[in-house]
């Protein structure tokens, strides 16, 4: 019986892979609406990942009580699928150490990420980074929390392959508000939204600058939120822009409406993704070395890519080919 080998093991020679992660982050404050994005979770399946946010979700004075609270909510089984991570306060912020205490202490086995916000320095970055590996050390916490963090000032953007480069690191968000803010009226309202937050040359630089970091460190370029909350059309075609014009992999959502069109947005086309399947399954049979696919000429380097795209549909509910179903994912080899 011949033994096929996995696209994970014969394509990557032990390199760390690409992440592979839902392409919506939805963001919610407060226990009602965490809670309420749990479920909605749970009923449209694991494809988009929670944000329980301290920065803007705690009211002043209540820090302490608010990150507690998320720590109680992660480990309720309202958290059903273990794809909720959180926002912290920034480095300026009293609360920042507090906040890593209270969530890597009591959630740390299950955060499925910290979001670092208003950097204004690779340095901040790195020490705050280090104060999680610390207290997740001493907590008997062995695995790598993942790290996202947001672009949203001049400093932060200056210093993004830095950042990017960083350990744990998973994501780059970019925050366009704060961003537009810190020009100081040299980028108008208008460009809060579209067509002028892609249009513009200031945000369009910006914006390309974060995916470029990213892409080059290994980690997943976001894109920021769309104001329009209620018309999913909009948030589809900023969503569609985000990835195809720039890159971007992942969006960010603030109301339960935008998840599906951020995820529709950023599903990988159905005829790629059928073409990945009948190249990976044909080069897994021939041991992954150079095939010709109507009358295309395919090797390692179109594997890599095609399974990077096959995970990315997987990841965002596009049913697959039984046969790729099977050799692929039966095992949750992904």
């Amino acid at each position: 019986m011949i033994t096929l080998t996995h696209p994970r093991d014969a394509l990557f020679d032990g390199e760390l892979g690409f992440p592979i992660i839902p392409s919506c982050e939805h963001f919610a404050g407060s226990e009602k609406l965490i809670l309420k994005a749990l479920s909605l979770q749970d009923s449209l399946g694991p494809i988009f990942d929670i944000t329980c946010d301290c920065e803007d979700g705690a009211a002043a004075g209540t820090e302490r009580e608010h990150a507690e609270m998320i720590v109680r909510v992660l480990n309720s089984v309202a958290n059903k699928h273990k794809m909720a991570g959180t926002r912290i306060h920034d480095f300026s912020h009293a609360s920042w150490k507090q906040d890593i205490d209270i969530l890597v202490g009591g959630a740390g086995q299950i955060l499925s990420y910290i979001t670092i916000p208003k950097a204004t320095k690779a340095d901040q970055i790195s020490e705050m980074i280090g104060y999680i590996q610390y207290v997740a050390k001493k907590h008997g916490i062995t695995r790598e929390i993942p790290i996202h963090v947001l672009i949203e000032t001049h400093g932060a953007l200056h210093d993004a392959y830095k950042i990017a480069g960083l350990p744990w690191m998973q994501v780059l968000d970019f925050g366009l508000m704060d961003f537009v803010s810190a020009h100081n009226g040299a980028i108008p309202a208008s460009a809060m939204r579209s067509p002028g937050q892609f249009e513009h040359k200031l945000l369009a630089r910006a914006k390309a600058e974060v995916v470029s970091a990213a892409l080059a460190n290994g980690v997943v370029p976001t894109h920021n939120v769309t104001l329009d909350l209620k018309n999913t059309e909009i948030t589809y075609a900023d969503a569609s822009r985000a990835r195809n014009e720039f890159g971007f992999l992942r969006m960010w959502s603030i109301y339960p409406t935008q998840i599906s069109a951020i995820v529709d947005a950023m599903k990988p086309n159905y005829t790629e993704v059928i073409d990945a399947c009948n190249i990976l399954l044909a080069a897994q049979q021939a041991d992954w070395g150079p095939l010709q696919y109507e009358g295309e000429l395919h090797d390692r380097a179109t594997y890599r890519y095609f399974w990077q795209l096959l995970q990315q549909a997987q990841k965002t509910g596009i049913e697959l080919p039984e046969l790729a179903q099977v050799a692929f994912f039966s095992e949750d080899k992904s």
